[in-house]
């Protein structure tokens, strides 16, 4: 029996003004790229809580991108910054916690962007297929239950 290959399961948080939009013109563009990535639209990346971040792996993704403005475009004008700040302790918070730090990626992607926005979905569909699946709570995710 042939085992089926890893499809990662990929959660991204895109602010609305820049990365959602970009990700729109790529799609409008009908630029193709893997459907591995579940978009959550926010106002700014900025408002990405990191506890949105750990109940994604909880809930059962492979890997989280975060992506918004470019930095000293941001609508919220410094929401980006403080992105890039809780980015950088996501990543200590993962590794003690046994998670690899490159399943969280942060990118800046502007609303013109459609090809870039392209482009990193791939790579990161491609960098956690690498990976393969997280393993949480001894190979197996949680199950949320409501």
């Amino acid at each position: 029996m042939q085992e089926e290959p890893f499809e990662p399961n990929l959660v991204g948080f895109l602010c609305t003004w820049c990365s959602y939009t970009g990700a729109d013109f790529a799609g409008t563009a009908r630029m193709t790229y893997a459907p591995n990535v579940k978009i959550i639209r926010v106002m700014c990346s900025g408002r990405v809580d990191p506890q949105f971040v750990l109940k994604a792996f909880r809930e059962g993704a492979d890997g989280v991108l975060i992506s918004g403005c470019h930095p000293g475009d941001c609508h919220y004008k410094e929401g980006n910054y403080r992105t890039l700040r809780r980015y950088r302790l996501l990543i200590r918070v993962l590794e003690q916690m046994g998670i690899e730090p490159a399943r969280l990626r942060l990118e800046w992607v502007s609303a013109a962007e459609g090809a870039r926005f392209q482009r990193v979905c791939n790579e990161f569909t491609e960098q956690i297929r690498a990976l393969g699946p997280l393993s949480l709570n001894g190979g197996k995710h949680e199950q949320h239950q409501a």
